[in-house]
């Protein structure tokens, strides 16, 4: 990988800010993280705002989504109350980790925001150099960023990558979640991903919940962290108020941790 594409590749033109969604530690009942995710300043859902991004682009707008997410979640003081930050990045759009992070730590700096409070997630959804994305995961590690992988089970690196690189988390795809609680072939995967994950000492997170009974499996299978609607649904420019399992209809706020 070469800067080529940082230097000739063109802004991103369509301006954009971020939804948070709480990662929820249900045993502590505080927030372990909130997961940044992209949205139009005009209204429209990250399906729209991913369409608009391409080769040319990609760049531009995987480090708008950074320095947004990290100027929005020092703003809301996410960092004093003892949350983590997680920021979705495109590795295709990283050409070099050490010269791509630049903006990033300069956001970083300008807001205050510590870097040991910020986590990289990416999806396995496209194709990827194998060697590439663990060099990126190595240096991010090494500066001192948490790394996951998100949706695990539903893209390309997969296990193979584990065998290479144990991220600090991994988060089961959701479509492994869904109707977990009635789906007995579902739960012997989930069950023996996580004692997988347990015994390479990486954390899991399931996100996806929608319902009382996926949380009630998932939570008997041992998972601390959970992500879903149940719990509490993205909120732009804010952090949202998180309810308990089962008190969904009325949430309360939890401590965040």
């Amino acid at each position: 990988m070469s800067c080529v594409a940082c230097r000739d590749g063109v802004g991103f033109d369509h301006p954009i800010t971020m939804a948070f969604q709480p990662i929820v530690d249900v045993r502590t009942e505080t927030v372990f993280a909130y997961e940044a995710l992209v949205r139009g300043k005009d209204g429209r859902g990250a399906g729209e705002v991913l369409a608009e991004v391409s080769a040319e682009n990609r760049y531009a707008f995987d480090q708008l989504c950074r320095t947004t997410a990290i100027e929005l979640a020092a703003g809301l003081e996410m960092a004093s109350s003892g949350a983590s930050l997680s920021i979705n990045f495109l590795p295709n759009a990283v050409y070099e980790p050490k010269a791509c992070i630049r903006v990033t730590l300069a956001a970083a700096m300008r807001t205050g925001f510590p870097l040991n409070r910020i986590i990289f997630e990416f999806t396995e959804n496209e194709a990827i150099d194998t060697n590439h994305i663990l060099n990126i995961l190595r240096s991010y590690r090494a500066m001192g960023f948490k790394t996951a992988i998100d949706d695990f089970g539903a893209g390309f690196a997969g296990l193979g990558l584990l065998s290479k690189f144990r991220p600090d988390i991994v988060k089961l795809d959701m479509e492994l979640i869904r109707d977990i609680d009635t789906d007995p072939a579902k739960r012997i995967i989930v069950r023996n991903t996580l004692n997988m994950l347990r015994e390479l000492d990486i954390e899991p997170v399931c996100e996806g919940i929608e319902t009382v009974g996926e949380h009630d499996v998932l939570r008997d299978l041992g998972v601390s962290l959970m992500q879903g609607y149940l719990l509490a649904k993205p909120a732009v420019e804010a952090l949202p108020p998180v309810s308990r399992a089962r008190e969904a209809e009325s949430p309360i706020r939890l401590s965040a941790g």
